[in-house]
């Protein structure tokens, strides 16, 4: 089968959901649309505008077709998200928003039949963050909806299973901190006994499969082929991996950053997680355990700044540096290696607007992205995807703190790049970028090891 060139890649972030169209030839994107995803207040419990996402993604869909043409299609989403489906195929029970948070009774409840972490690689989130703490919530709030479910499928499917009608869950999002998913021995946990959902549960399929090829319906609506193939798809930060598994030899570690910061530590050194630091073991594109580690870090950039970024310059940098001004963790104490903490400053808090605070930010996030590694056994260059990789300060401290290279990504959006190489490789495939830290010194070096006394990490 000949290569298709144009991916149309659906891609729901926690934020905006989006539809990028990539040309695998040159791996650009080369026309995107955004919509925020924007949480619904419910009844019967937050969820997310799926039917508004639809209605932006078939439209788009039909004018990216008639543009310049759509060879196939490839789904990415945020993790800690399941569709409950009826046996019409149409959802049992609206997509419950993760951040939602349980009585105290029904967490306990949950505690005491969740699997252990040593198992699963999947520590205690807060909320719904573990798919298995949905689920039982759910079933509990409603005690019909178990029924009602015919069939249970990863966020990326949903969208698959609206496109293809076909159903199936892919390894990384079922992977990603669900307690449902025994990463070592690549089979499910025996919650899904407990749940009542091991008859339910879509079969796991690596995300390079072909899930199948669009409905009549969706051919007729957008006015692509119905022999579309559309993906199995992938957990975001999978995605992010995806593209360096295919280029980097040898360990390396890669920084996904948006919402969230996730750490993704390929070939690291042995090293036990730690359950209460928001440690965990993802599972890649290929059902492969990679350790990771992650925090809210585009959540604390946005709180800290708000909405008054300013570009700092090298008086700011300097100043910062000179005068030891520190934010300390964490910003968002619910998730993290530093979860219940509260955020201070060390030294006057920079006022907010200024370069000055914008500095000292990016240090702390490098600094808690670095933690991240060390938690996750990192060794090998670090890549940093997303919005963070155009961040100077952030990078410039994180080759520091670490003491070893810290590589841009040439990709301005990796979850979309790495979703439409679901579909193949490419010539246009680049590693990733060196990054040029000769003018930081030792002032630098001693910032980083008294953020970390401060944070008792030495």
């Amino acid at each position: 089968m000949t290569q298709p060139r144009h991916i149309a890649v659906i891609d729901i972030g926690k934020t905006n959901a989006k539809l990028a169209l990539v040309d695998l030839t040159t791996l650009s994107e080369i026309a995107v649309v955004t919509r925020p995803n924007t949480v619904c207040p419910g009844p019967p419990w937050p969820h997310f505008d799926v039917e508004g996402h639809w209605d932006f993604l078939l439209d788009a869909l039909g004018q990216f077709h008639r543009g310049h043409g759509v060879d196939a299609i490839s789904v990415t989403t945020h993790g800690a998200c399941v569709a409950l489906l009826a046996a019409d195929g149409s959802l049992a029970a609206p997509i419950l928003d993760y951040e939602h948070r349980f009585p105290a009774e029904i967490v306990a409840a949950y505690d005491a039949i969740r699997p252990p972490f040593s198992q699963t690689g999947s520590p205690r989130l807060a909320g719904g963050l573990n798919i298995g703490a949905q689920l039982h919530w759910q079933f509990l709030t409603d005690p019909y909806l178990r029924e009602r479910t015919a069939r249970i499928v990863t966020y990326p499917q949903y969208w698959g299973h609206r496109l293809t009608g076909n159903a199936a869950s892919d390894v990384a999002s079922i992977g990603c901190h669900t307690d449902l998913w025994l990463p070592e021995k690549h089979r499910f946990s025996d919650l899904v006994e407990t749940l009542g959902i091991a008859d339910k549960i879509a079969a796991v399929a690596k995300s390079t499969e072909l899930l199948g090829h669009i409905t009549p319906q969706i051919a007729k609506a957008t006015g692509l082929s119905p022999a579309t193939p559309v993906a199995v798809g992938i957990h975001d930060s999978n995605a992010s991996l995806y593209p360096h598994m295919l280029t980097q030899a040898g360990p390396f570690s890669v920084v996904s950053t948006g919402t969230w910061v996730v750490v993704m530590s390929m070939g690291a050194r042995a090293q036990s997680l730690d359950r209460d630091r928001d440690t965990l073991m993802n599972v890649n594109a290929e059902g492969a355990p990679v350790p990771s580690a992650r925090f809210m870090g585009g959540r604390e950039y946005e709180a800290v700044q708000r909405g008054q970024p300013a570009q700092p310059t090298k008086q700011d940098v300097a100043a910062i540096l000179r005068d030891k001004v520190m934010l300390m963790p964490a910003v968002e104490p619910a998730t993290g290696p530093f979860r219940s903490r509260q955020m201070q400053w060390v030294g006057s808090a920079p006022k907010v607007g200024t370069g000055r605070r914008s500095a000292a930010l990016s240090f702390y996030l490098a600094m808690m992205t670095d933690t991240c590694l060390w938690l996750t056994g990192a060794c090998g260059p670090t890549i940093v995807e997303g919005p963070f990789a155009r961040n100077q300060e952030y990078l410039s401290m994180l080759a520091v703190a670490t003491g070893r290279p810290v590589l841009q990504s040439q990709s301005e959006t990796g979850t979309s790049i790495g979703a439409a190489l679901l579909f193949g490789s490419s010539k246009a495939l680049a590693p990733a970028i060196s990054l040029d830290v000769a003018k930081t010194g030792p002032d630098w070096r001693a910032y980083a090891l008294q953020w970390r006394q401060h944070v008792g990490e030495t």
